[in-house]
């Protein structure tokens, strides 16, 4: 691996802390998106058992904005429980913004490091290319020169590749799930409205 960094020259390092960052955000990520911890199976029942049993208070919606992210929502519709359903729809939505900003975090900079990894191993190949280059003189050619420009262009053409494709990939993977959760907690949040508004009634 050492002999690869050297033969790929200074412009490789831009491309491994690149990579190295892009590794680290895919494995917090994946931490962090896991639908047990997003939004739980159960807690919609666990809510509505608490509403049946009159159960709902300031302690209780505290507990549930903490539980998770699923929870804050359904904490927001407890604290407009007394409010029409028009208006709980409206915090709802509000407090769905501001979570799927949070599922977001980090995604916008992998993205970036999918898009940017290509072009720092173009500027590698370029350096390779004008070392190439350079081994040209009016005496001849210098091989060692000559090689060490072609090595420097393919490794970090390689390096940029194979740091932006997994980037991509797992870029939009993130995406995905970020935007099937959303759709899986408004679905919850709705039916969550709608045994307010029966009980309500």
């Amino acid at each position: 691996m050492w002999n690869i960094i050297q033969g790929a020259g200074w412009p490789i390092w831009p491309l491994i802390f690149a990579s190295i960052l892009a590794l680290a955000i895919i494995i917090e990520r994946l931490w962090a998106l896991r639908s047990a911890i997003i939004a739980p199976k159960n807690l919609l029942n666990e809510v509505k058992t608490l509403i049946d049993q009159k159960g709902v208070n300031k302690k209780s919606i505290d507990l549930l904005r903490e539980h998770s992210y699923l929870g804050e929502i359904f904490a927001t519709a407890l604290d407009h429980i007394s409010s029409s359903p028009g208006l709980i729809k409206e915090s709802i939505e509000e407090t769905g913004r501001a979570v799927f900003h949070k599922l977001e975090k980090y995604l916008s900079t992998l993205g970036t490091i999918a898009t940017v990894a290509p072009l720092l191993g173009l500027f590698g190949t370029i350096i390779g290319m004008v070392e190439l280059f350079s081994s040209f003189t009016s005496s001849g050619a210098d091989v060692t020169v000559f090689a060490r420009g072609i090595s420097i262009a393919l490794y970090n053409t390689a390096g940029g590749i194979v740091v932006a494709v997994p980037a991509m990939i797992m870029y939009r993977f993130f995406k995905n799930k970020v935007e099937s959760l959303i759709v899986e907690m408004e679905q919850q949040a709705i039916t969550l409205v709608e045994i307010i508004h029966h009980k309500g009634k």
